[in-house]
């Protein structure tokens, strides 16, 4: 006769409790960008909607970034950090290869030793890491979970590339995910095109760069591609997470898309046919594009501004670099 192995299950609901962020100490205009790309501000504004964006001093790095974001969400939602039993960051700036920047993180709030882990899946990162940590919980393999996105994007820009240097912020966001009574977190619509894989990325590697071949590697895209996929593909992604939660827009209070570029955002809306009711986040206007970290930014930032949205729904979408993307609907604590 076999042994027959035990198998983990965990809550049938998660939500999230609370949400925290940190963004960079500086905030630089357009004016003090536009010299190297040949630009003024009134181009930056009108293509972009960006007027300022945060970016970190030299010494402050993602790591810290997503440890001051985490530890507002872990205060804010009144768990104890040592109960927190796993620690996803998504980002594609970790200072180094290795270690991860989630076990750095772990250990700083407290949640040592709880599982951790990066995920590198670019604006999308947040998305991914929310559905991962609600499947974690739900499977009984974690009780409580802290999600961070966090980026320093400053490091890897070009200052003089017209592409998508000028978009670029640097920023990081958190929540605390666990258990709920009720579903929280709808179901996850992601997926990619690795087919477009060139339209927005490093235009170098690490290899090229140590070997002399190529200079420090920094992020390009194709404009016109980006914008194009984003309009049209995405909000079938964002019908699509709508319909998996079983609501309509109408049911929306909040709709937080990754803040690429504020015409993509405003397209968005038009395209969804949102109601004048609902919320829409564009804090892109200040804080720029911080990829993984722009979702819990932009919501942090509209609860703060409108405390009435606790307990709503936010749809919520990413999509980035690799053409990956992923959707929800949550709810908002």
């Amino acid at each position: 006769m076999s042994a027959t192995l035990n198998q983990s299950s965990g809550a049938a609901h998660t939500r999230i409790y609370a949400y925290g962020a940190a963004r960079g100490e500086l905030s630089v205009p357009n004016d003090d960008l536009v010299g190297p790309i040949d630009s003024s501000d009134e181009w930056i504004r009108q293509r972009t909607g960006i007027i300022t964006r945060t970016r970190a001093v030299p010494e402050t790095t993602a790591v810290e970034l997503a440890t001051d974001a985490a530890a507002e969400a872990v205060a804010r939602s009144g768990v104890d950090p040592a109960a927190i039993d796993a620690v996803i960051v998504a980002t594609v700036s970790n200072p180094k290869q290795t270690p991860s920047v989630s076990a750095i993180v772990a250990d700083r709030i407290g949640a040592n030793p709880a599982a951790a882990y990066d995920v590198n899946a670019a604006c999308a990162g947040f998305a991914y890491a929310v559905a991962q940590a609600d499947a974690l919980i739900r499977a009984g393999a974690a009780h409580y979970a802290v999600v961070v996105g966090a980026e320093k994007l400053s490091d890897i820009v070009d200052p003089a590339d017209r592409s998508i240097s000028f978009l670029l912020g640097d920023g990081a966001g958190a929540v605390v995910i666990g258990p709920s009574d009720t579903p929280g977190i709808g179901p996850t619509v992601w997926g990619s095109d690795g087919s477009k894989a060139d339209a927005v990325g490093m235009n170098h590697t690490l290899v090229d760069f140590r070997d002399g071949k190529a200079p420090w590697p920094t992020l390009r895209q194709e404009g016109p591609t980006v914008f194009r996929w984003a309009v049209w593909e995405m909000v079938k992604v964002a019908r699509q997470a709508l319909e998996a939660a079983g609501i309509t827009a109408d049911d929306l209070a909040a709709f937080v898309p990754h803040q690429a570029n504020m015409r993509i955002v405003d397209e968005f809306a038009k395209q969804l046919k949102l109601p004048e009711s609902v919320v829409i986040a564009r804090d892109i206007e200040t804080t720029g594009n911080t990829s993984a970290a722009s979702i819990p930014l932009a919501t942090h930032r509209l609860l703060e501004e409108h405390p009435e949205l606790s307990g709503g729904l936010s749809l919520q979408i990413g999509f980035g670099a690799g053409l990956v993307f992923g959707a929800q609907v949550v709810v908002l604590p």
